[in-house]
């Protein structure tokens, strides 16, 4: 038997006792390719060698921060970590570096590829440590200094890379989901318990990140060529038309990929409407294949500011957690939509509607623990101020006509809530998931806005186009909750509330750069003006 087919048995074999065959077969593929890994992939693999005749003399840390001290934060971490190891070298085996140890070098020499501007210290000793050790005429042996230097720069990569930028950027820029939290110690030693040597290691992000780093690389390739501002024509351009303008829009969304044919022609032709009509869906306007002024005006944006979209949302990648074994919701504020997962799996979507740049959706994370039938709309104050106050001076029948009732006073401020039925603001189910920003999900009788290409029109809370859809997806596991019972709640005229059995998190997140489920990038407009502040703080070489 070969020692690939007897790999093929015995990976096989061992899963196969666990009853997922399918897994199995891929495995054990994988496990083959991975025998000559190429160092042309800069994926960071996750095994350190194993070996442990080969130790250093722990006084050798303190030594080596005295002597690179701008790496000095880290060494609680790297003491602890060699600790538990009994200080045995873990980047050499058989007094070679490992592959690792390149690759690791590697993505921190290239770390501008990952988005970060700011230089880890030391870089020239790094690649000098590094590479000095391929002279084959040098005597081979460990060095400790590699060795830390190496250790080092992984916690100072993973923290950056894989973390992100401390709490302060992102609460300055409105987001209140909690941080994902990397024990990085922990993660080193998950790594080194690892049996197979050529295990690589799949980097604690969120999936977003790999894809939109793949557009970084395209976009700055494409930031060396001509870029000049589209000219928009004296008349409006229809299909059949001629213009020299075209040429450059066919170039353009040629170099954009979103169009493929003829980059010469001067003819609006149907080719060209269906690129036209590509680059308006993965740019949130209406794709209709008109080359009008919203069009025009996101072909013209210059290519710095979309590598700064990248960048921007890289980072907050980098907050988000990392997956999900559950079921969960995500409204992504600059799209105006709503995903439903099952386990990380994009069930469906649909559009939503947010607040209002002065009235904005807050950026946060909560619980689904309630669904509300026939709700009653209280009234926030600064609506009873703002609006029904004023309503009410000019006309007394104000109330009755919005189905409103006051149910006391604060002071001289009514307290008013407007009953269930058709005509009510939340419509006829609300999401409830309790949180500080009084912030939630409804239904409502606007249908009309959720054709607009921008929603952006209430108060803070979300609209929801599908809300039907979305009750009986979180109802499915609760007995009795079929369609009939949904249909009667929602037009019973009465509230009643459903207590879910399983709470559902909710995460109403803020992405302006993203890829869809066909891994097609995809960016929209800054609708609360958060991406330049965030912008200024990442780009810089400080």
């Amino acid at each position: 038997m070969s020692l690939k087919t007897n790999l093929l048995f015995k990976c096989l074999y061992k899963t196969l006792l666990s009853g997922m065959l399918i897994s199995a077969i891929l495995n054990c593929k994988a496990q083959q390719k991975k025998e000559h890994p190429s160092l042309d992939s800069l994926s960071l693999a996750g095994k350190f060698s194993d070996q442990q005749l080969a130790v250093f003399d722990s006084s050798g840390v303190e030594t080596f921060f005295s002597r690179y001290p701008d790496l000095a934060r880290y060494q609680p971490a790297l003491r602890d970590f060699y600790r538990k190891r009994k200080f045995a070298y873990v980047w050499y085996d058989k007094k070679l570096l490992t592959f690792q140890a390149y690759n690791l070098s590697n993505r921190v020499l290239n770390i501008r590829e990952d988005g970060i501007y700011r230089s880890p210290p030391y870089l020239k000793a790094l690649d000098s440590l590094v590479n000095s050790l391929k002279d084959k005429t040098k005597k081979l042996q460990p060095d400790l200094t590699t060795e830390l230097m190496l250790t080092s720069q992984y916690f100072l990569f993973s923290k950056i890379a894989w973390q992100g930028q401390d709490d302060s950027l992102s609460l300055a820029s409105g987001w209140f989901i909690p941080r994902k939290k990397i024990a990085f110690s922990e993660l080193l030693d998950s790594l080194l318990s690892e049996k197979d040597a050529k295990e690589i290691f799949h980097e604690p992000v969120y999936r977003q990140y790999e894809l939109l780093k793949s557009f970084l690389k395209k976009y700055r390739n494409l930031s060396s060529l001509p870029w000049p501002i589209l000219l928009d024509s004296v008349g409006p351009l229809r299909p059949g038309d001629s213009a020299r303008v075209i040429v450059q829009v066919r170039l353009r969304l040629f170099r954009l990929e979103d169009f493929i044919g003829d980059t010469v022609s001067t003819r609006y032709d149907e080719g060209l409407i269906e690129g036209l009509k590509h680059f308006q869906q993965r740019h949130g306007l209406k794709e209709d294949g008109l080359l009008g002024p919203d069009t025009f005006a996101q072909l013209n944006i210059p290519l710095d500011r979309r590598i700064k979209q990248i960048i921007v949302n890289m980072e907050r990648c980098r907050w988000l957690p990392v997956s999900s074994d559950a079921d969960y919701l995500a409204v992504n504020i600059p799209e105006y939509k709503l995903h439903v997962y099952h386990r990380d799996s994009l069930l469906w979507s649909c559009n939503v509607v947010v607040g209002q740049s002065w009235t904005r959706t807050t950026v946060f994370f909560g619980n689904l623990k309630n669904v509300v039938f026939s709700p009653y709309w209280n009234l926030p104050e600064s609506i009873v101020k703002n609006e029904v106050i004023p309503g009410i001076d000019k006309d007394p029948a104000y109330l009755n006509k919005h189905n409103m009732e006051i149910m006391g006073y604060t002071g001289q401020i009514p307290i008013i809530r407007q009953k269930p039925g058709p005509r009510n603001s939340l419509g006829q189910v609300k999401f409830l998931f309790p949180n500080s920003y009084s912030i939630y999900m409804h239904d409502t009788p606007s249908k009309s806005l959720f054709g607009e290409t921008d929603r952006a029109f209430s108060h803070g809370c979300i609209r929801v186009m599908e809300p039907v859809k979305l009750a009986g997806f979180l109802l499915d596991n609760q007995k009795g909750w079929n369609k009939e019972r949904i249909a009667a709640a929602m037009n019973s005229g009465r509230e009643s509330y459903v207590t879910m059995k399983k709470q559902v998190p909710v995460y109403i997140a803020y992405l302006t750069a993203f890829c869809d489920r066909n891994n097609v990038l995809n960016f929209r407009n800054d609708i609360y003006n958060l991406d330049e502040a965030m912008a200024s703080s990442l780009i810089t070489d400080r």
